[in-house]
Protein backbone atom coordinates (compact mmCIF):
# COMPACT_ATOMS: atom_id res chain seq x y z
CA UNK A 1 0.00 0.00 0.00
CA UNK A 2 0.82 3.58 0.11
CA UNK A 3 2.42 5.36 2.67
CA UNK A 4 0.68 8.64 3.03
CA UNK A 5 -1.18 10.49 5.35
CA UNK A 6 -2.94 12.64 3.94
CA UNK A 7 -1.10 15.49 5.66
CA UNK A 8 0.80 16.83 2.52
CA UNK A 9 3.91 18.45 4.55
CA UNK A 10 1.53 19.52 7.51
CA UNK A 11 2.49 18.13 10.88
CA UNK A 12 -1.02 16.74 12.46
CA UNK A 13 -1.98 17.50 15.76
CA UNK A 14 -4.64 15.90 17.66
CA UNK A 15 -6.64 14.62 20.34
CA UNK A 16 -8.05 11.14 21.42
CA UNK A 17 -11.83 11.81 22.54
CA UNK A 18 -14.12 10.23 25.14
CA UNK A 19 -16.64 13.02 26.67
CA UNK A 20 -15.96 13.42 30.45
CA UNK A 21 -19.13 12.96 31.33
CA UNK A 22 -20.21 9.54 29.79
CA UNK A 23 -16.68 8.25 28.59
CA UNK A 24 -17.02 4.73 27.25
CA UNK A 25 -20.89 4.76 27.27
CA UNK A 26 -20.61 8.32 25.08
CA UNK A 27 -22.85 6.62 22.06
CA UNK A 28 -25.43 5.40 24.31
CA UNK A 29 -25.56 8.57 26.51
CA UNK A 30 -25.19 10.52 23.11
CA UNK A 31 -25.69 14.72 23.54
CA UNK A 32 -24.36 16.04 19.75
CA UNK A 33 -24.59 19.90 22.03
CA UNK A 34 -22.10 18.13 24.39
CA UNK A 35 -19.44 17.12 20.93
CA UNK A 36 -20.06 20.44 19.58
CA UNK A 37 -18.92 22.11 22.45
CA UNK A 38 -15.75 19.81 22.95
CA UNK A 39 -14.94 20.00 19.18
CA UNK A 40 -15.21 23.79 19.21
CA UNK A 41 -12.86 23.66 22.15
CA UNK A 42 -10.47 21.17 20.40
CA UNK A 43 -10.33 23.35 17.78
CA UNK A 44 -9.71 26.22 19.03
CA UNK A 45 -6.43 25.19 21.06
CA UNK A 46 -4.50 24.79 17.81
CA UNK A 47 -5.31 20.87 16.84
CA UNK A 48 -6.63 19.91 13.65
CA UNK A 49 -7.71 16.26 13.86
CA UNK A 50 -10.11 13.95 16.69
CA UNK A 51 -9.66 10.09 17.06
CA UNK A 52 -12.99 8.13 18.37
CA UNK A 53 -13.71 5.38 19.10
CA UNK A 54 -16.90 3.19 17.71
CA UNK A 55 -17.64 0.48 20.73
CA UNK A 56 -18.55 -2.18 19.05
CA UNK A 57 -21.19 -3.24 21.25
CA UNK A 58 -23.20 -0.39 20.99
CA UNK A 59 -22.47 -0.37 17.21
CA UNK A 60 -23.08 -4.32 16.64
CA UNK A 61 -25.41 -5.51 18.74
CA UNK A 62 -25.89 -8.50 16.73
CA UNK A 63 -23.81 -10.00 14.60
CA UNK A 64 -25.91 -9.83 11.23
CA UNK A 65 -27.06 -6.12 12.01
CA UNK A 66 -25.38 -3.21 12.39
CA UNK A 67 -27.46 -0.15 14.85
CA UNK A 68 -28.79 2.38 12.31
CA UNK A 69 -29.10 4.96 15.34
CA UNK A 70 -25.53 4.65 16.06
CA UNK A 71 -24.45 4.75 12.85
CA UNK A 72 -26.74 8.34 12.58
CA UNK A 73 -24.80 9.05 14.91
CA UNK A 74 -21.12 8.52 13.90
CA UNK A 75 -22.59 10.93 10.68
CA UNK A 76 -23.90 13.77 13.29
CA UNK A 77 -19.98 13.83 14.92
CA UNK A 78 -18.53 13.95 11.31
CA UNK A 79 -21.04 16.94 10.65
CA UNK A 80 -20.06 18.57 14.00
CA UNK A 81 -15.88 17.84 13.16
CA UNK A 82 -16.26 19.40 9.73
CA UNK A 83 -18.40 22.27 11.08
CA UNK A 84 -15.20 22.81 13.88
CA UNK A 85 -12.75 22.54 10.87
CA UNK A 86 -11.48 19.51 12.20
CA UNK A 87 -10.52 15.80 10.34
CA UNK A 88 -11.54 12.64 12.69
CA UNK A 89 -9.65 9.61 12.75
CA UNK A 90 -12.87 6.80 13.48
CA UNK A 91 -11.78 3.76 15.23
CA UNK A 92 -13.40 -0.21 14.57
CA UNK A 93 -14.03 -2.39 16.95
CA UNK A 94 -13.31 -0.92 20.32
CA UNK A 95 -12.53 -3.21 21.68
CA UNK A 96 -9.79 -2.79 23.83
CA UNK A 97 -9.70 0.99 26.15
CA UNK A 98 -8.04 1.97 29.46
CA UNK A 99 -7.58 -1.60 31.13
CA UNK A 100 -10.93 -2.88 29.85
CA UNK A 101 -12.02 -5.36 26.18
CA UNK A 102 -15.39 -3.73 25.77
CA UNK A 103 -16.96 -6.66 23.63
CA UNK A 104 -20.39 -7.91 22.35
CA UNK A 105 -21.79 -11.00 24.38
CA UNK A 106 -22.10 -12.87 21.16
CA UNK A 107 -18.34 -12.47 20.41
CA UNK A 108 -17.24 -13.49 24.01
CA UNK A 109 -17.76 -17.50 24.81
CA UNK A 110 -14.44 -18.23 22.99
CA UNK A 111 -10.97 -19.46 24.75
CA UNK A 112 -8.79 -16.56 23.84
CA UNK A 113 -8.30 -13.14 25.29
CA UNK A 114 -5.80 -11.28 27.51
CA UNK A 115 -5.93 -12.65 31.34
CA UNK A 116 -4.97 -9.17 32.52
CA UNK A 117 -8.28 -7.42 30.95
CA UNK A 118 -11.63 -7.43 32.42
CA UNK A 119 -14.26 -8.07 29.65
CA UNK A 120 -17.03 -5.67 29.70
CA UNK A 121 -20.22 -6.90 28.35
CA UNK A 122 -23.91 -6.17 28.31
CA UNK A 123 -23.07 -3.89 30.48
CA UNK A 124 -21.04 -5.94 33.24
CA UNK A 125 -17.40 -7.07 34.37
CA UNK A 126 -16.30 -10.47 33.93
CA UNK A 127 -13.77 -12.33 33.31
CA UNK A 128 -15.01 -15.01 30.05
CA UNK A 129 -13.62 -15.47 27.10
CA UNK A 130 -13.43 -14.37 23.86
CA UNK A 131 -13.91 -15.73 20.45
CA UNK A 132 -10.82 -14.74 18.26
CA UNK A 133 -11.74 -12.63 15.19
CA UNK A 134 -8.67 -13.37 13.44
CA UNK A 135 -9.62 -17.29 13.61
CA UNK A 136 -13.11 -17.70 13.81
CA UNK A 137 -14.80 -16.76 10.52
CA UNK A 138 -18.46 -15.38 12.14
CA UNK A 139 -16.58 -13.14 14.21
CA UNK A 140 -14.74 -11.86 10.77
CA UNK A 141 -17.72 -11.69 9.16
CA UNK A 142 -19.44 -9.83 11.38
CA UNK A 143 -16.60 -7.26 11.97
CA UNK A 144 -16.88 -7.00 8.04
CA UNK A 145 -19.99 -6.23 7.71
CA UNK A 146 -19.76 -3.29 10.59
CA UNK A 147 -16.83 -2.29 8.73
CA UNK A 148 -17.97 -1.67 5.88
CA UNK A 149 -21.63 0.11 6.86
CA UNK A 150 -19.92 2.35 8.89
CA UNK A 151 -17.34 3.36 5.95
CA UNK A 152 -19.88 4.01 3.77
CA UNK A 153 -22.18 6.11 5.67
CA UNK A 154 -19.12 8.20 5.96
CA UNK A 155 -18.16 8.13 2.28
CA UNK A 156 -17.05 11.44 0.81
CA UNK A 157 -17.79 13.12 4.16
CA UNK A 158 -15.24 16.58 3.98
CA UNK A 159 -14.28 15.25 7.66
CA UNK A 160 -13.48 11.91 7.57
CA UNK A 161 -9.36 11.42 6.57
CA UNK A 162 -8.80 8.16 8.22
CA UNK A 163 -10.21 4.38 9.58
CA UNK A 164 -8.51 2.86 12.47
CA UNK A 165 -9.12 -0.95 12.45
CA UNK A 166 -8.78 -1.29 16.33
CA UNK A 167 -7.21 0.53 19.33
CA UNK A 168 -4.71 -2.08 20.13
CA UNK A 169 -6.24 -5.10 19.11
CA UNK A 170 -3.88 -7.39 20.34
CA UNK A 171 -4.60 -6.82 23.84
CA UNK A 172 -8.00 -8.22 23.20
CA UNK A 173 -6.75 -11.46 21.09
CA UNK A 174 -4.05 -11.99 18.73
CA UNK A 175 -3.45 -13.95 15.49
CA UNK A 176 -2.60 -17.61 15.39
CA UNK A 177 -0.44 -16.74 12.60
CA UNK A 178 0.98 -14.01 10.79
CA UNK A 179 -1.58 -15.59 8.01
CA UNK A 180 -4.62 -15.06 10.01
CA UNK A 181 -3.24 -11.53 10.99
CA UNK A 182 -2.88 -10.52 6.95
CA UNK A 183 -6.03 -12.49 5.64
CA UNK A 184 -8.42 -10.20 8.37
CA UNK A 185 -6.44 -7.23 7.34
CA UNK A 186 -6.99 -7.39 3.95
CA UNK A 187 -10.62 -8.47 4.84
CA UNK A 188 -11.66 -5.17 7.05
CA UNK A 189 -9.82 -3.04 4.68
CA UNK A 190 -11.19 -4.72 1.43
CA UNK A 191 -14.58 -3.68 3.21
CA UNK A 192 -13.77 -0.44 3.44
CA UNK A 193 -12.74 -0.17 0.85
CA UNK A 194 -15.33 -1.02 -1.15
CA UNK A 195 -17.59 1.31 0.43
CA UNK A 196 -15.16 4.20 0.63
CA UNK A 197 -11.94 3.92 -2.28
CA UNK A 198 -10.56 7.25 -0.82
CA UNK A 199 -10.44 7.91 2.55
CA UNK A 200 -6.54 6.26 4.39
CA UNK A 201 -6.62 2.99 6.57
CA UNK A 202 -4.68 2.63 9.77
CA UNK A 203 -4.23 0.20 12.58
CA UNK A 204 -3.78 1.32 16.32
CA UNK A 205 -0.53 -0.63 17.35
CA UNK A 206 1.24 0.50 20.72
CA UNK A 207 4.40 -0.28 22.34
CA UNK A 208 3.88 -3.98 23.53
CA UNK A 209 3.19 -5.28 19.48
CA UNK A 210 6.90 -4.34 19.25
CA UNK A 211 8.38 -5.69 22.92
CA UNK A 212 6.35 -9.36 21.48
CA UNK A 213 5.65 -10.67 18.26
CA UNK A 214 2.01 -10.46 18.12
CA UNK A 215 1.80 -11.92 14.23
CA UNK A 216 0.76 -8.62 13.22
CA UNK A 217 3.30 -6.29 13.33
CA UNK A 218 4.49 -2.79 11.22
CA UNK A 219 5.44 -5.01 8.65
CA UNK A 220 1.83 -7.16 7.91
CA UNK A 221 0.30 -3.73 9.15
CA UNK A 222 1.74 -1.69 6.48
CA UNK A 223 0.96 -4.48 3.60
CA UNK A 224 -2.80 -3.87 3.86
CA UNK A 225 -2.95 -0.07 5.38
CA UNK A 226 -1.57 2.78 4.04
CA UNK A 227 0.35 4.47 7.47
CA UNK A 228 1.49 3.26 10.62
CA UNK A 229 0.46 3.96 14.09
CA UNK A 230 2.22 3.61 17.29
CA UNK A 231 1.15 4.17 20.76
CA UNK A 232 3.58 4.93 23.88
CA UNK A 233 3.68 5.52 27.47
CA UNK A 234 6.98 5.39 29.46
CA UNK A 235 4.63 4.89 32.97
CA UNK A 236 4.48 1.24 30.86
CA UNK A 237 8.02 0.94 30.06
CA UNK A 238 10.10 -0.72 33.07
CA UNK A 239 12.82 -0.14 30.74
CA UNK A 240 12.29 3.54 30.18
CA UNK A 241 14.37 6.32 31.92
CA UNK A 242 11.30 7.31 33.58
CA UNK A 243 7.70 8.60 33.62
CA UNK A 244 8.32 11.38 31.75
CA UNK A 245 11.25 10.38 29.34
CA UNK A 246 10.14 11.69 26.54
CA UNK A 247 12.62 9.76 24.36
CA UNK A 248 10.36 7.35 24.14
CA UNK A 249 8.38 8.38 21.56
CA UNK A 250 10.29 9.15 19.16
CA UNK A 251 12.45 5.94 19.39
CA UNK A 252 8.97 3.76 19.26
CA UNK A 253 8.21 5.84 16.28
CA UNK A 254 11.50 4.80 14.34
CA UNK A 255 11.71 0.99 15.60
CA UNK A 256 7.76 0.80 13.82
CA UNK A 257 8.92 2.69 10.63
CA UNK A 258 12.50 0.13 10.27
CA UNK A 259 10.56 -3.30 11.00
CA UNK A 260 8.00 -2.35 8.35
CA UNK A 261 10.67 -1.50 5.97
CA UNK A 262 9.22 1.72 4.93
CA UNK A 263 6.70 3.88 5.72
CA UNK A 264 4.91 6.70 7.29
CA UNK A 265 4.00 6.90 11.31
CA UNK A 266 1.61 8.98 12.94
CA UNK A 267 1.95 8.34 16.94
CA UNK A 268 -1.68 8.33 17.85
CA UNK A 269 -1.09 8.15 21.37
CA UNK A 270 0.53 9.79 24.23
CA UNK A 271 -0.22 11.16 27.52
CA UNK A 272 0.44 11.50 30.98
CA UNK A 273 -2.27 10.99 34.56
CA UNK A 274 -1.83 14.49 36.60
CA UNK A 275 -2.83 14.93 39.95
CA UNK A 276 -6.44 16.98 40.72
CA UNK A 277 -5.38 20.93 41.53
CA UNK A 278 -7.29 23.25 43.11
CA UNK A 279 -10.71 23.56 43.09
CA UNK A 280 -10.75 19.95 41.07
CA UNK A 281 -9.16 18.06 44.27
CA UNK A 282 -12.06 15.61 45.73
CA UNK A 283 -11.11 12.92 48.01
CA UNK A 284 -9.76 9.96 46.13
CA UNK A 285 -7.59 7.73 45.72
CA UNK A 286 -4.25 9.23 43.77
CA UNK A 287 -2.55 6.93 41.39
CA UNK A 288 0.77 6.84 42.24
CA UNK A 289 1.52 7.25 37.70
CA UNK A 290 0.24 10.54 38.33
CA UNK A 291 2.61 13.85 37.93
CA UNK A 292 1.85 17.46 38.35
CA UNK A 293 -0.14 19.33 35.78
CA UNK A 294 3.20 21.47 35.45
CA UNK A 295 4.88 18.66 34.85
CA UNK A 296 2.66 17.29 32.53
CA UNK A 297 2.59 19.98 30.77
CA UNK A 298 6.13 20.16 30.23
CA UNK A 299 6.43 16.76 29.18
CA UNK A 300 3.93 17.03 26.37
CA UNK A 301 6.26 19.79 24.95
CA UNK A 302 9.07 17.84 24.63
CA UNK A 303 7.06 14.70 23.32
CA UNK A 304 5.79 17.02 20.19
CA UNK A 305 9.25 18.64 19.73
CA UNK A 306 10.31 15.26 19.64
CA UNK A 307 8.25 13.42 17.61
CA UNK A 308 8.10 16.20 14.92
CA UNK A 309 11.86 15.69 15.33
CA UNK A 310 12.04 12.15 14.23
CA UNK A 311 9.97 12.66 11.22
CA UNK A 312 6.82 11.62 12.37
CA UNK A 313 3.39 12.74 10.69
CA UNK A 314 1.65 13.61 13.61
CA UNK A 315 0.75 13.40 17.38
CA UNK A 316 -2.26 12.93 18.94
CA UNK A 317 -2.58 13.53 22.76
CA UNK A 318 -4.35 10.89 25.25
CA UNK A 319 -6.61 12.14 26.14
CA UNK A 320 -9.52 15.11 25.36
CA UNK A 321 -10.67 15.47 29.11
CA UNK A 322 -10.83 13.97 32.80
CA UNK A 323 -13.66 11.78 33.65
CA UNK A 324 -16.35 13.22 35.88
CA UNK A 325 -16.44 11.60 39.58
CA UNK A 326 -19.81 10.39 38.77
CA UNK A 327 -18.76 7.62 36.25
CA UNK A 328 -15.56 6.66 38.86
CA UNK A 329 -16.96 3.56 39.90
CA UNK A 330 -17.79 2.04 36.54
CA UNK A 331 -15.06 0.14 34.29
CA UNK A 332 -12.24 0.82 33.27
CA UNK A 333 -12.05 3.95 35.59
CA UNK A 334 -13.39 2.15 39.01
CA UNK A 335 -9.56 0.25 38.89
CA UNK A 336 -7.82 1.79 36.80
CA UNK A 337 -7.61 5.00 38.75
CA UNK A 338 -4.84 6.80 36.73
CA UNK A 339 -7.43 6.81 33.44
CA UNK A 340 -9.53 8.92 34.88
CA UNK A 341 -6.97 12.35 35.16
CA UNK A 342 -5.30 11.98 31.42
CA UNK A 343 -7.08 14.73 29.94
CA UNK A 344 -6.08 18.01 28.80
CA UNK A 345 -8.93 19.66 30.11
CA UNK A 346 -10.38 19.04 33.68
CA UNK A 347 -14.08 17.45 33.88
CA UNK A 348 -15.27 20.98 34.52
CA UNK A 349 -13.70 21.88 31.42
CA UNK A 350 -11.37 24.17 32.30
CA UNK A 351 -8.01 23.49 30.57
CA UNK A 352 -4.54 22.11 31.97
CA UNK A 353 -1.47 24.19 31.45
CA UNK A 354 -0.74 21.47 28.52
CA UNK A 355 -3.28 23.24 26.61
CA UNK A 356 -1.04 26.39 26.27
CA UNK A 357 1.92 24.00 25.28
CA UNK A 358 -0.40 23.11 22.60
CA UNK A 359 -1.31 25.81 21.40
CA UNK A 360 2.16 27.59 21.24
CA UNK A 361 2.82 24.58 19.11
CA UNK A 362 0.54 24.08 15.76
CA UNK A 363 1.28 24.53 11.69
CA UNK A 364 4.45 22.63 11.83
CA UNK A 365 6.02 21.55 8.27
CA UNK A 366 6.86 18.15 8.98
CA UNK A 367 10.00 16.88 8.62
CA UNK A 368 11.72 13.86 6.64
CA UNK A 369 12.80 10.73 8.45
CA UNK A 370 16.50 10.56 9.04
CA UNK A 371 18.97 7.23 9.06
CA UNK A 372 19.18 5.83 12.24
CA UNK A 373 23.15 4.26 12.65
CA UNK A 374 22.52 2.99 15.87
CA UNK A 375 20.36 0.07 14.87
CA UNK A 376 22.86 -2.82 14.31
CA UNK A 377 20.84 -5.42 13.86
CA UNK A 378 18.24 -7.12 11.09
CA UNK A 379 14.59 -7.18 11.54
CA UNK A 380 14.67 -10.97 11.76
CA UNK A 381 17.16 -11.23 14.57
CA UNK A 382 15.12 -8.12 16.94
CA UNK A 383 11.82 -10.88 16.12
CA UNK A 384 13.96 -13.54 17.68
CA UNK A 385 14.15 -11.84 20.55
CA UNK A 386 12.26 -8.35 20.70
CA UNK A 387 11.51 -8.43 24.34
CA UNK A 388 15.28 -8.30 24.86
CA UNK A 389 16.27 -6.21 21.44
CA UNK A 390 13.74 -3.60 22.26
CA UNK A 391 15.65 -2.29 25.55
CA UNK A 392 18.83 -2.78 24.22
CA UNK A 393 18.39 -0.97 20.97
CA UNK A 394 17.03 1.85 23.27
CA UNK A 395 20.06 2.44 25.10
CA UNK A 396 22.35 2.71 22.13
CA UNK A 397 19.52 5.06 20.98
CA UNK A 398 20.33 7.35 23.92
CA UNK A 399 23.88 6.44 23.55
CA UNK A 400 24.05 8.27 20.14
CA UNK A 401 21.96 11.03 21.69
CA UNK A 402 24.45 11.17 24.29
CA UNK A 403 21.79 11.06 27.05
CA UNK A 404 22.21 8.71 30.53
CA UNK A 405 21.36 4.71 30.22
CA UNK A 406 17.65 3.95 30.29
CA UNK A 407 16.71 1.76 32.96
CA UNK A 408 16.65 -2.28 32.64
Amino acid sequence: MSSDTGAGDHFRLGVNYWPARSAMRWWSAFEPEEVARDFERIADAGMDSVRFFLTWEAFQPAPASVDQTMLGRLVQVADIAEAAGLDIMPTLFTGHMSGVNLIPPWATGGSDGDDRFRVVSGGSASTVGLRNWYSDPHVTRAQTLLAGQAAGVLAGHGSVWAWDLGNENSNCVTPPDKASGREWLMNITSAIRAADPKTLITTGLHMEDLEQDRNLGPAEALEACDFLTMHGYPIYAPWSAGPTDEHLLPFLSIVTRWLAGKGDVLFSEFGLPTLATGDNVVDHEVSTMSVGEEEAAAYTGRCLEALHDAGCTGAMLWCYSDYVPGIWSEPPLDVAIHERSFGLWRSDGSPKPAVEIIKGFGNRVRRQPSEHPWIDIEPEQFWAAPAVALPRLYNRFRAARDLSPSMQ
